[in-house]
């Protein structure tokens, strides 16, 4: 059932009519789609400031789950939005599988000059991407390849807060508006530690087990062939009870992880990033 009207905010309400007007002052706009809560939300919000005039374009790598692409096209379909999927195999980038600690620039950089690429083709000049004031807390050298290539960043212009966007996306019936928060799977590694397909895979199928088995927010960090679980600390009783334990112990063994443990403090965004000052 979508949110009443009356429990926004007027502050909340007046924000997605600003960043509609926003929008339409774009002309046309290229939305970077992930299928996530932010960009399924501005994709959105896209479509009725800009009607046809907006697209949507998704990247297909094997840092980016087969089920958030499916649901990206979902979405693109159930609302007639043009959708466009292009190869972008992060691996190939230079320097990116060695996993320094601005990985996530050199991905962004490369990913985004071919989104300019693609929207360009399409004779759109103008692409826009999902990033909120909570991104700014974190380290996110993404947002430095996002400012650097003019990518627009409505989301953080208008000031929507994470809280806003899923007030918002729920009043407005999006499907997102509970949907766990999500960060490509090359984000589960501790850095310094070389990026392989295979173990981006191990990382992939071992965190849809822990969705599969209804576990909310998940995060399966890998350091070397040890697995670290991060779930909601609500949910720990759920994991350490003998039959799920036990199932993803050995799950979590097929799929090639030697050592599987529990992440006492639980699960929150960033972890890899705590010891980012010990790096240089």
């Amino acid at each position: 059932m979508n949110k009443s009207v009356h429990d926004l905010t007027a502050e909340q309400l007046k924000k997605y009519d600003d960043l509609k007007e926003l929008l339409k002052s774009y002309g046309s706009v290229a939305v970077a789609f992930s299928s996530g809560v932010d960009s399924t939300f501005l994709l959105y919000a896209a479509k009725e400031a800009l009607g046809d005039r907006v697209i949507a374009i998704s990247a297909k790598s094997c840092s980016f789950p087969e089920r958030e692409l499916n649901e990206a096209k979902e979405f693109c379909q159930a609302h007639q939005i043009r959708h466009i999927i292009f190869d972008s195999e992060e691996l190939d980038i230079e320097g990116f599988s060695q996993n320094p600690k601005n990985r996530c620039y050199i991905c962004k950089r490369e990913l985004f000059e071919k989104i300019i690429k693609i929207a360009a083709e399409k004779g759109i000049t103008v692409i826009a991407e999902g990033s909120n004031l909570d991104d700014n807390g974190d380290y996110r050298p993404g947002l430095q390849a996002v400012a650097e290539l003019g990518i627009k960043s409505p989301l953080r212009t208008i000031g929507f807060t994470k809280d806003d966007i899923r007030a918002l996306s729920r009043h407005l019936g999006l499907p997102t508006w509970e949907k766990p928060s999500f960060a490509c799977l090359a984000s589960r590694f501790v850095y310094g530690e070389t990026i392989t397909k295979e173990k981006l895979g191990m990382v992939d199928k071992a965190e849809q087990l822990l969705l599969d088995l209804g576990f909310h927010q998940v995060r399966v960090r890998i350091h070397g062939t040890m697995a670290r679980i991060e779930i909601l600390p609500e949910e720990f009783p759920k994991l350490i009870s003998d039959d799920v334990r036990n199932r993803v112990t050995a799950a979590f063994k097929s799929f090639g992880f030697t050592y599987v443990s529990m992440d006492l403090i639980g699960y929150r965004t960033g972890s890899m990033n705590e010891v980012i000052e010990t790096l240089g």
